[in-house]
């Protein structure tokens, strides 16, 4: 059904009346009225109140995202307490004409909430409770505007685990993660968001109100229709509430920091561990040299050990049993040591170490403070790694001598991070796109692993779905927005 009410219907069709007018008289066209007038402003103000609805100079004291700070530039910002709300902003922007771009928690990396003057701006960040846990059935329902962060911090009070994690935990939404189709550093063990997800509740463009919230791991009932929004990046419909899927918190949690000399070592080593350690490696990330280097010069991360190792690896490993887990680990990479696989190990004593070697892993701030700095996401076979990467950084050293281009990657489920600084000011993006892009489809890569094509990566989606494979994403999006209001303009043109 399409929620609303009386006020919202009689704007609408005012809004109409005027625009049939304007258009007889051959004054306006349709845009103009929009921009002009702002009648989509004034019936969303009606329909939710003026602390709902976020225009003008106080809006444009919100950044643009994490990565941008310049102001926001908007028609207006919308803030939903409740799915009939969310219900009640779409079937308004839809009677309009209006585009509409949802936003998380504004940490997406390919500009896929970033509007233009012209857009209004669905921000879910007042749905946001948790509510309900059903440690029985290992579920959480929350609403999409919960912070990841905050959501595991809650169920682990209650013995629960979510495993999702990434290094944006504490700014980046659960409905954002279902858009995006999150991955982190988990994946090897829990798989992706969608892995994650039992059910969800999401409004389509006219308003529409679908419910699917399903609480069980097992339901055939027809199509599994959760799977048309996650990883859609918004353009099918707006997530508002989650059916999480969820595991007992582990009792045991080993990490350690290791150096090796080889890709080949980093690979051996990760299969090894895949096997002995009985499927409780939850983490196993890799940092090429000169990106740990990068990190811990002055200024950045204390390094815990020698900066001049080829390769260094972030593991974590998670059971149920502390004494044996914790022997286990430690014989491990003692064996690997006396292998000469490993050539260099640290493993923290204490929370606080912990989070000192994972900072080394996740918080890459003195990258971005050279720039211009450009950021890449990709995957591709982990056996093409290697050959990969050098052929990327022979093809940008011969373009630009003085390039630094880093690298780390999740490994085990095929992602790599690239971290490109050119060393001119030129904008230069376009031209490093070619160098990191170009190579993959040889190996059959994605110029996207995890963090969506938005509206950066549009023109590089061919380079990883065939033509049939676009048809069919256009098809669908055809079908539930027809008129291409929802996040306009991300993954494809319409």
């Amino acid at each position: 059904m399409v929620a609303g009410n009386s006020r919202v219907a009689s704007y609408c069709q005012l809004c109409s009346a005027e625009l049939e007018y304007g258009e007889q008289q051959g004054k306006r066209n349709w845009h103009t009225t929009v921009k002009t007038m702002k009648p989509v402003v004034d019936a969303l103000i009606t329909a939710l109140g003026k602390e709902a609805v976020v225009s003008g100079e106080v809006l444009r004291e919100r950044a643009v995202s994490y990565w941008d700070a310049s102001p926001t530039q908007a028609l207006a910002l919308v803030l939903p307490k409740t799915t009939e709300e969310v219900s009640q902003v779409l079937a308004i922007c839809h009677q309009l004409g209006q585009p509409v771009v949802t936003q998380g928690g504004r940490t997406g990396c390919v500009q896929g909430s970033v509007a233009s003057a012209d857009e209004i701006i669905l921000s879910l960040e007042r749905m946001s409770k948790i509510e309900d846990v059903d440690a029985l059935g290992g579920t959480a329902t929350v609403q999409a505007g919960a912070v990841l962060q905050v959501v595991q911090e809650h169920l682990a009070e209650q013995g629960l685990l979510f495993p999702l994690d990434l290094g944006a935990r504490g700014s980046c939404t659960i409905g954002g993660n279902v858009a995006t189709n999150a991955g982190g550093i988990n994946v090897l063990r829990y798989g992706m968001m969608r892995n994650l997800v039992l059910g969800l509740e999401v409004v389509l463009a006219d308003g529409t109100v679908v419910s699917c919230m399903n609480r069980m791991l097992k339901n055939n009932s027809g199509y599994d229709l959760k799977q048309l929004f996650v990883g859609t990046e918004g353009t099918l419909g707006v997530v508002t509430r989650v059916v999480l899927k969820l595991f007992q918190q582990p009792v045991s949690c080993d990490t350690a920091l290791l150096a090796l000399q080889s890709f080949e070592q980093v690979t051996a080593l990760m299969q090894s561990l895949q096997r002995d350690l009985a499927g409780t490696l939850s983490a196993y990330e890799v940092m090429w040299g000169n990106y740990f280097r990068a990190v811990t010069e002055e200024g950045g991360h204390r390094a815990p050990m020698r900066r001049d190792y080829p390769y260094y690896v972030v593991l974590e490993a998670e059971g149920a049993e502390p004494q044996a887990d914790t022997e286990r680990f430690h014989r491990l990479l003692e064996s690997a040591l006396e292998a000469g696989i490993i050539v260099d190990a640290v493993i923290p004593k204490s929370g606080q170490e912990r989070r000192a070697v994972w900072d080394i892993r996740e918080n890459f701030e003195v990258l971005l403070k050279r720039t211009p700095c450009y950021l890449y996401d990709v995957s591709l076979p982990i056996g093409s790694m290697a050959a990969y990467v050098e052929q990327v950084q022979t093809g940008l050293q011969r373009r630009w001598p003085q390039v630094f281009c880093s690298v780390i990657g999740h490994i085990a489920d095929g992602n790599l991070h690239f971290f490109v600084i050119p060393g001119v000011e030129d904008d230069l993006h376009e031209e490093v796109n070619r160098e990191i892009y170009g190579p993959l489809q040889a190996v059959g890569g994605a110029v996207s692993a995890e963090h969506g094509i938005g509206m950066e990566k549009k023109g590089w989606l061919a380079h990883s779905r065939s033509d049939t494979e676009i048809a069919l994403m256009r098809t669908l999006k055809q079908t539930l927005d027809p008129s291409g209001l929802l996040n306009p303009g991300r993954v494809f043109d319409q």
